[in-house]
This record gives C-alpha cells, sequence and structure tokens, in this order.
C-alpha cells in the first residue's frame, strides 16, 4: 500500500467539529459530507484538494466527539492518509474501521510544510519528503490493520472473512 500527493498543514488539536461540522450531520453519504470537510478551518480545502493528497497535522488530531463523519468526509475528500503524532483515541479507531490510513509521526509532523510532496509506504511506514528530500519513520500497519486498509473498512474485512467462511 502506497500513498502519493501534497500536504495540507494543520495545527494540534483538530477536533471533528472543524472537520465536518454539525451542521452537515444530518447526512452520511460521503460524497455530501467531503464537499464541506474542513470547511471551518480551511474554507478553500475542497476545491485545492487532490485524490492522493495527505493531511499532516499536530497533535491530538480527531479530538471532540466521536462522529464517525470525520474520517467518512476526509477520505471521501480525496485524502489518502493523515498523518500526526497522535490522534485521539475514538477517530484513530473511527479512522481503521471506515479504511482512512493514519500514521503517527513526530518528526513528518514538524518537518513536513504546506505543499509539500509525500510519498508513503505504509508497509514500512517510510514517509518520504519529496519536495525536501527527507525521509520520516511512522509504525507501519500491523497485519490485522493492513488487512482492514485493503478491504477499504471493517465493514468490507468482515464481509471477506464471512465469503470466505461461505
Amino acid at each position: 500500500m502506497r500513498a502519493r500527493g501534497k500536504a495540507f498543514k494543520y495545527g494540534a488539536n483538530v477536533d471533528t467539529d472543524v472537520i465536518i461540522p454539525a451542521r452537515y450531520l444530518n447526512t452520511s453519504v460521503p460524497e455530501e459530507l467531503a464537499k464541506h470537510c474542513m470547511e471551518d478551518i480551511d474554507p478553500d480545502f475542497v476545491s485545492r484538494v487532490s485524490p492522493g493528497d495527505v493531511i499532516v497535522a499536530g497533535s491530538n488530531f480527531g479530538c471532540g466527539s466521536s462522529r464517525e463523519h470525520a474520517p467518512v468526509a476526509i477520505k471521501a475528500s480525496g485524502i489518502s492518509c493523515v498523518i500526526a503524532p497522535s490522534f485521539a483515541r475514538i477517530f484513530y479507531r473511527n479512522a481503521i474501521n471506515m479504511g482512512l490510513p493514519i500514521l503517527e509521526s513526530v518528526d513528518a509532523s514538524q518537518a513536513v510544510e504546506q505543499g509539500d510532496e509525500l510519498d508513503i509506504d505504509f508497509d514500512s511506514g517510510l514517509i518520504r519528503n519529496l519536495t525536501k528530500d527527507e525521509q520520516y519513520q511512522a509504525n507501519p500497519f500491523p497485519d490485522f490493520i493492513k488487512a482492514i486498509m485493503e478491504a477499504d473498512g471493517l465493514v468490507g474485512y468482515i464481509a471477506s472473512k464471512r465469503d470466505k467462511q461461505i
């Protein structure tokens, strides 16, 4: 599994209310949620993001409410990965369940700047900053999380296990 795209940089404590504001929680349709992703913290985000791009943020990303809509909106917007030194626990779990790759890396969080081009190898946890010719290490996914990601989330993973038993 790999990802490549430009970085969107944010600070610490980005909460789920700015990832997807509560006023848009009347739907769970990913494409609708994506239209409003990050709009309270970065109003131009959806017009600038391209498939494969990466969010790089400070610590405690995804704090706030436990809404599953937040990782859904991020993933549906085209973001391929979120990198931060730490994630709120429920956001971490929701991201994995929804098939949104997230990596913890203090070094990447500190060094990457807005617009840097990143190449990420999820198998090794290696994050290459192509703009700065630097590398940062994150912990690679354990095999069971890798399997969930490859199945596009927990629902797909469970369905694939069920299909093998039938």
